[in-house]
């Protein structure tokens, strides 16, 4: 998987590319605590991503928890057709802002 980020004073802008799967969560988690510094938005862009596993959801969960405890605002974009069957199978449809 590949991690492309994004910086605009406090917000982020994050695509990813590949599979978020229990090998490639941790690198994510990485980049996220790296660059979550003084972020208060959050785009999380899925575009290219093909596949998300449960790992990579936990990961997901736990930025939002941070950034909402924090009064920020984490966004999903570009999320496909598998992957929202998943959020809303999980009712993760109604804790995530979904473009």
């Amino acid at each position: 998987m590949e991690i492309y980020t994004e910086k605009n004073g406090d917000d982020l802008i994050i695509k990813l590319s590949g599979e978020l799967n229990t090998l490639t969560a941790p690198d994510l988690n990485k980049v996220l605590d790296k660059e979550l510094t003084e972020v208060t938005n959050l785009t999380m862009d899925f575009e290219e991503c093909g596949y998300v596993s449960s790992a990579g959801i936990r990961v997901l969960l736990s930025t939002y928890k941070q950034l909402k405890a924090t009064n920020g605002h984490m966004k999903l974009i570009h999320v496909d057709e598998d992957f929202m069957e998943v959020l809303e199978n999980t009712c993760l449809d109604g804790v995530f802002d979904i473009e």
